[in-house]
């Protein structure tokens, strides 16, 4: 056989086995597991125990979703005691002023705003918000406010139905699981977001199959950073923030330090929790990926490799065996690139739907793929240059190794 031939029958076979042998990813129905109401301490409306929250928001320069996120989380239909600390980490448009503003405006959830000044060496930015904002939640408990039992560790874009936080606590409480997180749903309105919004969260999927992250004696483990509930105990016992201080990639770090710890984790995809951020243009969306692709592949220049001939077979090889079969007459490769091509349309359509977006765009997803390889070669070309993750006006280097 040709190297065409073999080319397009090895994409076959990778396609048949990430169907069938990566934790079903492809598929949508990975939800909120649905409980009854919380334990038996108390009573409450619902006839259980609702056990205290501290939401923490860590927030830079927000001015332009504040005002769509913060009520959602202010209006909170909440039977127990919740109350929201907003951590302006060194925004200059007036992010804080803003967030009390609205706050009194609508009321709601007690909110208290404060900034934590510049990270020391050695933390990334949110970390160090998500961490003085813990410091505020522990003050409340010392002032005799009573300890918060979970954080919910929620990003400044998000925006909540107001049943949200309800929802979360009850999954947490009646499954017994230390971390739930949700992927909220991202913003979907332009054409470069129709385009490769859905495929990042496919692609996240393929690389953190949800189905093996919420298996207990997995090794998989893995968060989405926008919605996190975390039992304060599991945070403790897991060293949070601390123990993952330097990470880029904070979310994945997060339920990696839960789950080693002894803890359960859960993900899933989002039903009531939506981002508000929007990334109209090609430039937004390149930086929003390129700015920790190659953090993710831990700055291994063997694992950019690796990751860029796998994008390439596995992606980009069966349309390019279909062309080289139809021109050159060869009807094997174009046949065997047909099929994946196929296959691998078929496994993007469902998380299409859950974007409510036109299926037409299931056979894209090659050129989808070649922009988040490029994405991702620039991602490395930035970290070598000096640039780092940079994000908000911080650059962050590779870190070091931890003491």
């Amino acid at each position: 056989m040709s190297e065409l031939t073999w080319t397009a029958a090895a994409a076959l076979a990778a396609w048949l086995w990430l169907l069938l042998g990566q934790g079903f990813f492809w598929r949508t129905d990975v939800r909120l597991p649905r409980t009854g109401p919380p334990g038996s301490a108390g009573q409450d409306d619902e006839g259980g125990y609702w056990p205290s929250v501290a939401v923490v928001v860590p927030a830079r320069d927000e001015s332009a979703v504040l005002p769509v996120s913060l009520p959602s989380l202010l209006a909170q239909d909440y039977p127990g005691r919740a109350e929201i600390f907003l951590v302006d980490d060194g925004s200059s448009d007036g992010t804080g002023k803003l967030a009390r503003e609205l706050a009194d405006r609508y009321g709601g959830l007690p909110l208290t705003v404060d900034s934590p000044g510049e990270p020391e060496p050695g933390w990334t930015g949110k970390l160090w918000a998500v961490r003085h904002g813990m410091a505020l939640a522990a003050r409340r408990e010392r002032a005799g406010a009573g300890a918060a039992e979970y954080l919910l560790l929620t990003d400044a874009d998000i925006a909540h139905e107001p049943d949200s936080l309800r929802k979360l606590v009850r999954a947490a409480t009646g499954a017994r699981l230390d971390l739930v997180s949700q992927m909220a749903r991202l913003r979907v309105a332009t054409g470069w977001e129709r385009l490769i919004v859905p495929a990042f969260v496919y692609f996240f999927c393929q690389l953190y199959p949800f189905r093996w992250v919420n298996r207990p004696r997995a090794r998989t483990a893995a968060a989405a950073g926008g919605c996190v509930l975390l039992r304060r105990e599991a945070a403790e016992r897991a060293g949070i923030p601390e123990t993952i201080r330097q990470a880029v990639i904070d979310d994945v770090a997060l339920a990696r330090a839960v789950k080693r710890s002894g803890g359960t984790i859960w993900l899933g995809l989002a039903e009531r929790v939506d981002s508000v951020r929007p990334y109209p243009g090609l430039g937004e969306l390149w930086r929003m990926v390129a700015r920790s692709a190659y953090a993710q592949l831990r700055h291994n220049p063997l694992l950019l490799t690796a990751t860029v001939a796998g994008l390439a077979v596995v992606y980009l090889a069966p349309p390019a065996a279909v062309c080289a079969g139809l021109l050159t007459g060869s009807a094997v490769p174009s046949a065997l690139g047909a099929a994946a091509w196929a296959l691998m349309a078929g496994m993007y359509v469902p998380i299409l739907r859950y974007y409510r977006q036109t299926l037409w765009l299931a056979p894209l997803l090659p050129l989808t793929a070649l922009l988040y390889l490029l994405m991702t070669v620039d991602s490395a070309l930035r970290h070598y240059r000096g640039r780092g993750a940079a994000w908000k006006g911080r650059t962050y280097a590779r870190p070091s190794a931890a003491p």
